[in-house]
């Protein structure tokens, strides 16, 4: 009989003793792991959210007219990135991105350079937004400039 021990006379008993043990340990095991998971999981969930699409900006209004000066420019937001209005020292309205190409920082408009500069590794760029001098490995995306009654649309191209 192999289900007895032969060694004990109560080999039936500690047998029956190993299973109830085994199932105890299945059963805690079971148990805890559902714990855990009903733990982790939401907790997973608040701290990684769901990616949500972004919503899609093709244009938007940058400034009203006459409230940049010739040769400054603004920086204003554009979907989720930041973009730049130039008025260039000829009168002209010029947009771009304002996220550099190199890091990603946002960039400005040096009246005193009369181009555009990023402050985090120095690059340089013209008022084409054509990458001149610094670590940008590509010239900025520009945008189309409209002005409507009172108001300076900015658009992708």
């Amino acid at each position: 009989m192999a289900a007895i021990d032969k060694k004990s006379p109560t080999g039936i008993v500690e047998k029956q003793q190993q299973s109830r043990r085994r199932f105890l340990n299945i059963l805690l095991t079971t148990g805890f792991a559902g714990f855990a998971t009903a733990i982790i999981y939401p907790l997973m969930k608040y701290i990684i959210p769901p990616e949500q699409p972004e919503a899609v900006v093709t244009s938007i209004v940058a400034a009203k007219v006459g409230e940049l000066k010739p040769n400054s420019g603004k920086v204003f937001p554009f979907g989720s990135k930041p973009a730049i209005l130039i008025d260039t020292p000829s009168g002209e309205l010029r947009a771009f991105t304002a996220v550099c190409t190199h890091l990603q920082c946002t960039v400005q408009y040096r009246p005193d350079l009369q181009h555009i500069w990023c402050a985090c590794h120095n690059g340089h760029y013209d008022l084409n937004g054509i990458n001149i001098s610094g670590p940008p490995p590509r010239p900025l995306e520009p945008y189309r400039v409209n002005v409507v009654q009172d108001n300076v649309w900015v658009s992708k191209i």
